[in-house]
C-alpha cells in the first residue's frame, strides 16, 4: 500500500493505493477529515469495493475490530476475509482522524506480505 497527500482546493487529501495482487486489482482511496467524519471515496475496478467506494465514517467507530463501521461495511459487501482494502481504509481513517500520526504513515511509505515460504 502506498501513500501521499495531495492538494485539493487548499485542503490535503491523502491518497493511498493499494496493490491487491492475488486478486489482480488496484484501487485508490482518498479521504479526509470533515468534521467528526472521515470522507472515504475509492477509485475501484472491484465489484464487492464499488459497494463501499463512498463511505462517511465517524471517527469514534475505527477504533476497534468489533463495532467498527468500515468492517461492518465490508462484510455487508462480502469482502473477502483477507481482502487489504478495508485495512487500508481504517488505516487513512486513523491517520486522519489522528490516531496514527502522518509523519510516521510518510515515513513507512507503504505496508505489505510478504508469501516467503510456499
Amino acid at each position: 500500500m502506498e501513500n501521499s497527500i495531495i492538494e485539493t482546493k487548499g485542503d490535503k487529501l491523502a491518497e493511498f493505493t493499494v496493490n491487491s495482487n492475488v486478486c489482480g486489482f488496484v484501487h485508490k482511496i482518498r479521504g479526509n477529515k470533515e468534521g467528526k467524519k472521515i470522507i472515504i471515496d475509492i477509485d475501484t475496478p472491484c465489484e464487492k469495493i464499488k459497494r463501499i467506494s463512498h463511505m462517511e465514517v465517524p471517527m469514534m467507530d475505527i477504533l476497534d475490530i468489533k463495532n467498527n463501521y468500515v468492517i461492518d461495511r465490508a462484510h455487508e459487501a462480502d469482502c473477502s476475509a483477507n481482502c487489504l482494502v478495508p485495512c487500508a481504509v481504517l488505516n487513512l481513517c486513523r491517520m486522519e482522524a489522528g490516531f496514527l500520526a502522518k509523519s510516521l504513515v510518510k515515513k513507512s511509505g507503504s505496508l505489505d506480505i510478504e508469501f516467503n515460504e510456499i
